[in-house]
C-alpha cells in the first residue's frame, strides 16, 4: 500500500468533524501568492534539475504538504458531495 493511502486512511475520521462551513473553507485552501511563486519557482528548477540540495529538501516538503492539503481536500468535497445529496 502506498504512503498517500496510508495516510488518506489514517485522515478518515477527520471528516467527522467537518461541518459543511468547515469543508468549504477547505476546499477552498490555497496557497498565498507569495509561497505559490516560491514553489513555482523550485518546480521550474526542478524540472530543469538544477535544484540545491537544500532547495530539493525544501521541494519535498512542500510536495509533501501538497499532498496531505490535496487528501484532506478531497475528503471535504466528498463530505460536501454527500451533503448536498441528502438535502435534496
Amino acid at each position: 500500500m502506498s504512503t498517500i493511502s496510508y495516510l488518506d486512511q489514517f485522515l478518515d475520521p477527520m471528516a467527522d468533524a467537518f461541518t459543511p462551513e468547515v469543508a468549504r473553507r477547505i476546499v477552498e485552501l490555497r496557497a498565498e501568492p507569495t509561497l505559490q511563486a516560491h514553489i513555482d519557482a523550485l518546480a521550474d528548477k526542478a524540472s530543469r534539475g538544477t535544484l540545491t540540495p537544500e532547495e530539493e529538501r525544501d521541494y519535498r516538503s512542500c510536495i509533501e504538504a501538497a499532498d496531505i492539503i490535496g487528501i484532506i481536500q478531497a475528503k471535504a468535497r466528498r463530505f460536501l458531495a454527500n451533503r448536498s445529496g441528502q438535502d435534496g
